[in-house]
């Protein structure tokens, strides 16, 4: 919104400087930390008036967690009203990516705020059917693929761009969109089940983020896409303000979040952060690098995949308890050192992501 300030540039004034993304991706951080700060401690009384008992309790849960009852959910809301209120601000909104990746958060956000809303209501875990859940999270990624590769140039829309070579790319047509699918709803489900500690996945999420927004800068810049041999891809630059509020309120969120949790996230937040990152992936053409910078939710799945699918075929497990942060747990982790241990995992997979710019 603010960029149509430059319209009144002379050059080398200071409305010129809304022509540069980082200078707005700096005003979009501090925008959305500092609606985090200012509206977090009402929303979360605001929450805990109308909560009453809080987010319901795993009865099979570690029973650290019975602690955490009362605690209000749909902390999300906080991160999400930020986020919005930064992106729009800050961003240039003839963008395509700007409005893909924002509906796709706000979708997610909507599907995970039923899903606190029915189990904050009836006082159990269960929440929204997982097939509606699903369901509705495959129709919002199709669009958002669909719209990505379209508004991708020729040369590069419906295509896989392989990391580490520079010219590979892997016609998959029309396959591409069900591709796109697999990737948003994969990493909105996985944050969603990473969600389980104080302060355990926001963090994570801002690292992998960062590390995106970093991506979308380099391949929104031609100078820069060319330098690093990456595919340039018009206009995912302006994604860097998106992650930057994402930062910003991400913070915001952690200051209430961090242990003890005054309020978790909830669906809100994790399903709409997940299918975030999952989109500015595709938007980028960096699907399979997000595998590697988001690696830490990719073994969260995983766990309770290998889980399932022992347990039903043998009738045993295979780790103490799924997701796997709830396995340490159970082996006498305490909760800080899983999180920040974590933490720790998630950076180093980030820089190995973004590793793949130069190795080429």
């Amino acid at each position: 919104m603010l960029y149509w300030l430059t319209e009144f540039s002379q050059g080398g004034d200071l409305f010129n400087l809304f022509r540069y993304i980082t200078f707005r991706a700096g005003g979009a951080f501090f925008t959305a930390l500092i609606f985090g700060f200012i509206f977090g401690r009402p929303l979360i009384e605001a929450l805990r008036r109308r909560q009453k008992k809080g987010q319901p309790i795993r009865e099979d849960g570690p029973q650290g967690h019975f602690a955490k009852a009362g605690t209000p959910t749909m902390g999300g809301l906080l991160i999400l009203s930020a986020l919005v209120v930064a992106t729009l601000l800050w961003a240039r909104l003839s963008s395509p990516y700007v409005w893909i990746v924002l509906g796709v958060t706000l979708a997610f956000g909507l599907i995970g705020f039923a899903d606190d809303f029915a189990k904050v209501t009836k006082m159990n875990t269960r929440g929204v059917s997982g097939r509606v859940r699903m369901g509705l999270g495959i129709i919002v990624a199709l669009l958002a693929s669909w719209a990505a590769a379209l508004g991708q140039p020729d040369a590069l829309g419906f295509h896989l761009a392989v990391p580490l070579f520079k010219d590979v790319l892997i016609n998959l047509g029309l396959f591409f969109v069900p591709f796109g699918v697999l990737v948003i709803v994969g990493a909105a489900n996985a944050v969603n089940l990473t969600d389980g500690l104080d302060g355990l996945a926001i963090m994570p999420v801002m690292i992998a983020a960062a590390a995106l927004g970093i991506i979308a800068y380099a391949v929104g810049n031609f100078n820069f896409a060319n330098y690093l041999g990456v595919h340039f891809v018009p206009g995912t630059g302006e994604l860097l303000i998106f992650v930057a509020a994402l930062i910003g309120g991400g913070l915001g969120f952690l200051w209430y979040n961090a242990p003890p949790a005054a309020v978790f996230m909830g669906d809100t937040g994790s399903l709409a952060l997940g299918g975030a990152l999952g989109a500015i992936a595709v938007c980028t053409k960096h699907e399979i690098v997000l595998a590697i910078v988001g690696g830490l939710f990719v073994v969260e799945a995983l766990s309770v995949i290998i889980q399932v699918f022992y347990f039903k075929r043998t009738g045993r497990r295979v780790f103490l308890m799924a997701p796997i942060h709830h396995h340490f747990e159970k082996k006498g982790w305490a909760e800080p050192q899983i999180v920040i241990r974590f933490w720790i995992v998630s950076l180093i997979l980030a820089l190995i992501g973004l590793a793949t710019l130069k190795v080429r």
